[in-house]
């Protein structure tokens, strides 16, 4: 395929998928290096500046390495969201392509992923009025109340946002409240696009693997410098009220920044809190089509095998007109 010649093609990518601290990152580089590749991030918390440690960004060297594209997109207190996200990963595979290299997705954010390839719904806009009255019963009755309201319309919704996620809760209880539909079935009804054909490799390691897995992380990551990250959002006007502010870590941070919990109180949150996370992530890839599944980091050259028999060696060249 010449450069650039990629209008009206279908074009083939890998997709490295799994929950936080799989291994999907070194895996997704390895691939890049042996197929002249370029990393695509889908991680929801990746595209803000200035969170770095805390996100598990990946380092200069390896993205001196490997191109990356998804990263430092805005700052944490600036709007983002799947579709946003989705728009720019489709361009970023497709210019990939174009330059007659290997696109690979790599990431555990499953909504931004799903928004690439299932598509997005023709959502209503955002109604303060619903979500102001649903803050006043979270606040009124608890935000077990409004998550119940939920499982009533949606359950499928429900089971997949976490319980303390009231941003969420409330966006699909209004999607309902407005259109009479679950967002889960206006999701399904979404097209997806024709142009791109992922070959997807989700890792799966064990529970106790992911555990452990995720506790070194976190110890990594207070020895590299995360509370002086979040010392110096914060100081930089990012205030912990803040969506980003809220995530993983950084709250948890926040909280001994603030003097309301200890370093050892906050370091055991966020393990807690990450492992809860990555076994909704576990769920959601649960019923993602795979064309491999490792309950390990694979060697690379079972992982090539994998991208081989799911999409041969050259996508962007053996890429078919649609």
């Amino acid at each position: 395929m010449s450069d650039g010649d990629t209008a009206g093609a279908v074009i083939r990518f890998v997709a490295v998928l799994g929950p936080t601290a799989s291994g999907k990152s070194g895996l997704g580089l390895a691939l890049a290096e042996r197929l002249d590749g370029e990393i695509v991030t889908c991680d929801s918390q990746q595209v803000y500046i200035g969170m770095d440690i805390g996100t598990a960004k990946p380092t200069r060297e390896e993205r001196r390495r490997v191109p990356h594209h998804g990263l430092d997109l805005c700052h944490p207190d600036e709007p983002f969201h799947a579709a946003r996200w989705a728009a720019l990963a489709r361009a970023a595979i497709k210019s990939i392509a174009a330059r007659n290299r290997y696109p690979i997705v790599v990431g555990g954010t499953g909504l931004y992923y799903r928004a690439l390839t299932a598509g997005l719904f023709d959502a209503p806009l955002p109604d303060e009025t619903l979500r102001a009255r649903h803050r006043e019963l979270a606040d009124r009755e608890g935000l077990e109340a409004l998550r119940a309201r939920l499982t009533a319309v949606d359950p499928e919704a429900a089971a997949g946002i976490a319980p303390r996620d009231f941003v969420r809760i409330s966006r699909a209880l209004e999607v309902y409240e407005q259109t009479g539909v679950a967002i889960t079935t206006l999701r399904r009804q979404a097209a997806p696009p024709r142009d791109l054909s992922p070959t997807v490799l989700l890792l799966d390691p064990p529970l106790a693997e992911s555990r452990a897995r995720i506790t070194a992380r976190v110890d990594a990551m207070i020895a590299a410098g995360f509370l002086d990250e979040v010392r110096a959002l914060h100081a930089a006007g990012y205030g912990p009220a803040l969506r980003p502010l809220q995530a993983l870590g950084y709250k948890q941070l926040g909280g001994v920044l603030g003097g309301t919990t200890s370093m050892a109180e906050a370091t055991a949150e966020m393990v807690r809190a990450t492992f809860a996370y990555a076994r909704r992530q576990r769920t959601w890839f649960k019923k993602e089509a795979a064309a491999a599944r490792f309950s390990a980091v694979p060697e690379i050259e079972v992982a090539l095998a994998a991208v081989v028999a799911g999409a041969g060696s050259d996508p962007v060249a053996g890429a078919t007109t649609a």
